[in-house]
C-alpha cells in the first residue's frame, strides 16, 4: 500500500477535512477557495488567479464590497424567516446554522468585521428587534410581509370592534338599569298613596256612619249637599279602581321588562363566554379565499372541512376535485346557504347549534335564524352577522 492510497490514515484525514469547515481567516471570498493552512494560503495568495482577481477588486472595491454584504444580508434574514420567524433566538445560534453551508458568503469579505456590529445594523435598520443580554445579542425576525401585515391589521381591527362592542353594550345595560329605577319611583309614590288612603278609611270599633236618604220634609239646599257627597263618594271608587287597573298594569309590564332584562343579560353572559377568535367546526361547507391557491384553481372554490387543527388551521375536502388542503382560517370564509336551509351557529351566545335558516338582511349583513334541537328549541334569533353561521354539509 503506497503512502497517498485511499485508505491510509492521511488520506481519510484529508478528505474529513476537505469536508468540514476550515478557519475563516485561510479562505479567500475573491476566488471561494478554503485553505487548510497559514502556508497552503499564502501560496494561494502568490497564485496568478489570485492575483487577477485582486486585479479586478482594485477596480470597484466598493461595489464588490456591498454586494458581498447585500448576499450575506439576505442569506441570513432568508434562514431567520425560514428557521426562527416567530421566535426569540441568539445571534450565534443563527450564525453557526448558518456557516453550516461550505460555500456561504464569509463575514471577513463584508463590510462588518464581527457579529455583533452585523446585529446591531439589523436593529438600527429595523429588520430584527435585537436585545442584548448577559449570555449574548438576542434577536426577532420582523415579518415585513404583506399578507403577514394585512393579517395582523385584521386582527388589530377585530379587537377594536370587540371593544366597541363591549361599550356599547355596557352603556345599554346602564340605559336600562336607569329606566327601571325610572319606573320603580312612581311604583312606590303610588303605593305610599294607597296605604295613607286605607289608613284613612279605617275607622275605629264603635263608630257608626249614618246615612239620610232625604225626604219630602228636607230642603232644597240640603238636598244639593247630599247629591253633592254622594257624588264625591262614587267618583273616588270609580278613580281608585282605575288607579288599581293602572297599577296592575304598570307592574305587569314592570314584571316584563325585568325579565327581559335578565334574558338580555343571560345572552350576553354567554355571548362573552362562547365569543372565540376561532370559529372552525368540522361538517360544514366553507370558501377558500387564499390568492396563493389561485395558480391551483382553489381561489374562490368551496369545500367540507373535515378536520381541524390546532383549532386555527381545517383540513378541507374540495366539492369538485375532490383534494384535500390545510388552510388556515384566516384565509376561509363561511357560507351562506339559501332560505330554509341548514346552518350551524360556529360563534357567539349559541355556538355549536344547529338553525333553519328565515331570511336575510343585504344591508345589515346579518340573517334571521330559527335555532332546531337542543336547549334552545324553535328561539328566533333576528340579526345574527353572516360571519356567525355557516351552511352544514348535506
Amino acid at each position: 500500500m503506497g503512502k497517498n492510497d485511499f485508505l491510509t490514515p492521511k488520506a481519510i484525514a484529508n478528505r474529513i477535512k476537505a469536508k468540514g469547515l476550515q478557519k475563516l481567516r485561510w479562505y479567500c471570498q475573491m476566488c471561494q477557495k478554503q485553505c487548510r493552512d497559514e502556508n497552503g494560503f499564502k501560496c494561494h495568495c502568490m497564485s496568478e488567479s489570485h492575483q487577477r482577481q485582486m486585479q479586478i477588486f482594485g477596480q470597484n472595491p466598493d461595489r464588490i464590497l456591498s454586494g458581498y454584504s447585500e448576499e450575506f444580508e439576505r442569506s441570513f434574514l432568508d434562514l431567520m424567516k425560514r428557521s426562527h420567524r416567530f421566535s426569540r433566538v441568539a445571534a450565534t445560534v443563527v450564525y453557526n446554522e448558518y456557516i453550516n453551508d461550505r460555500h456561504h458568503v464569509h463575514m471577513n469579505s463584508t463590510e462588518w468585521a464581527t457579529l455583533t456590529e452585523f446585529v446591531k445594523y439589523l436593529g438600527r435598520t429595523g429588520k430584527c428587534k435585537v436585545e442584548e443580554t448577559p449570555k449574548g445579542w438576542f434577536i426577532t425576525y420582523i415579518d415585513r410581509d404583506s399578507e403577514t401585515i394585512f393579517k395582523e391589521k385584521m386582527k388589530n381591527k377585530r379587537i377594536k370592534l370587540d371593544m366597541v362592542e363591549e361599550e356599547k353594550q355596557e352603556k345599554e345595560i346602564q340605559k336600562q338599569i336607569e329606566k327601571a329605577a325610572q319606573l320603580k319611583t312612581p311604583l312606590e309614590s303610588e303605593e305610599n298613596e294607597k296605604r295613607l288612603v286605607n289608613k284613612e278609611l279605617n275607622l275605629e270599633n264603635g263608630v257608626k256612619i249614618g246615612f239620610s236618604l232625604g225626604g219630602g220634609n228636607v230642603a232644597k239646599g240640603d238636598k244639593g249637599e247630599s247629591s253633592n257627597t254622594a257624588r264625591l263618594v262614587f267618583e273616588e271608587e270609580e278613580n281608585e279602581k282605575k288607579k288599581k287597573k293602572v297599577n296592575e298594569k304598570k307592574e305587569n309590564s314592570g314584571r316584563k321588562n325585568a325579565l327581559e332584562e335578565l334574558m338580555r343579560e343571560e345572552e350576553k353572559a354567554k355571548e362573552r363566554i362562547n365569543r372565540k377568535d376561532y370559529w372552525l367546526c368540522e361538517g360544514i361547507v366553507v370558501k377558500v379565499m387564499s390568492k396563493a391557491l389561485a395558480e391551483k384553481g382553489y381561489y374562490k372554490q368551496k369545500g367540507v372541512l373535515r378536520k381541524v387543527i390546532d383549532r386555527y388551521v381545517g383540513e378541507i375536502e374540495m366539492l369538485e376535485s375532490k383534494h384535500v388542503l390545510r388552510v388556515d382560517q384566516e384565509e376561509l370564509e363561511t357560507v351562506i346557504p339559501q332560505i330554509g336551509g341548514l346552518v350551524r351557529i360556529v360563534n357567539g351566545a349559541y355556538r355549536g347549534s344547529n338553525a333553519r335558516l328565515l331570511g336575510v338582511d343585504t344591508e345589515k349583513f346579518c340573517a334571521k335564524v330559527q335555532i332546531e334541537k337542543g336547549v334552545y328549541d324553535g328561539r328566533v334569533l333576528k340579526a345574527i352577522e353572516y360571519e356567525d353561521i355557516c351552511k352544514v354539509a348535506q
